[in-house]
């Protein structure tokens, strides 16, 4: 929901004041829903995985579902039409082809005194990517994320989407598995960044945790770092369900 408040009118301070306890308040709250989620699943593991999905996602899933399989994968491609997929192919080349551009070279060198000195760069182990589900579902946020990685030499992607009502977006799919994603899961929220902190019994912890989300992926990004390496914390404003405000001057 957009709230208007005119900058010009004299109500507008007032307005604007509200609105930003209003946040305040949201925040606080957030932190303690998060915190408790994450508890859940540190403790529960699988089980409380499949129950905050069915809670958050109106969506029945058990372990043996928790990742989309094979066929499932093809199924959804297959739902593509042929000018997505080649747009997705195209944009897969140049997203790649530039990150590539980007490697830092290792440095090996002896000084004048006969030091040998250097650096070597080496990729993480695995990454965990976060794809919103639901109205904000976009592909090009698998593709900006798990390429870089890919690029880098990341053995293992883990990618987490939700599926609310059980839907997802094919298209989220196909980029994934163009970008050559490992794994992908059917769970989202702060569950899913808890699940790829610690790791459950189905998924395997992972060494950071990338991608946009609402504030409660951000808030669960936040608490979980130091436990697993994050990404900046912003959150994506479609996928992010809070009022904005239009500070308009009409």
């Amino acid at each position: 929901m957009t709230l208007i408040a005119n900058i010009r009118k004299p109500e507008f301070e007032k307005i604007f004041g509200e609105f930003l306890d209003l946040k305040r308040k949201t925040v606080s709250n957030v932190d303690a829903i998060v915190e408790d989620i994450i508890e859940q699943v540190r403790l529960n593991g699988d089980a409380a995985l499949v129950e905050l999905t069915k809670i958050h996602d109106r969506h029945d899933i058990d372990t043996n579902t928790l990742r989309f399989t094979e066929n499932e994968i093809a199924r959804s491609i297959q739902c593509c039409t042929k000018e997505h997929l080649s747009a997705l192919s195209v944009a897969t080349e140049r997203i790649r082809d530039y990150h590539k551009r980007q490697l830092p070279e290792d440095l090996d060198y002896v000084d004048a005194t006969g030091v040998r000195l250097g650096c070597r760069w080496k990729p993480i182990r695995a990454i965990g990517l976060y794809v919103p589900g639901g109205t904000a579902s976009y592909p090009s946020s698998v593709l900006m994320n798990a390429l870089p990685a890919k690029a880098a030499g990341v053995q293992r992607i883990v990618m987490v989407v939700p599926t609310p009502d059980g839907e997802i977006n094919p298209l989220v799919i196909a980029a994934a598995d163009i970008a050559g994603v490992d794994e992908i899961y059917r769970i989202g929220g702060a569950q899913a960044i808890a699940a790829l902190a610690y790791g459950t019994e189905s998924i395997e912890a992972v060494d950071k945790v990338v991608g946009p989300g609402n504030i409660y992926v951000s808030a669960a990004k936040k608490m979980v770092f130091g436990q697993v390496g994050i990404c900046l914390l912003y959150t994506s404003d479609a996928a992010d369900e809070r009022s904005s405000v239009d500070l308009g001057g009409r």
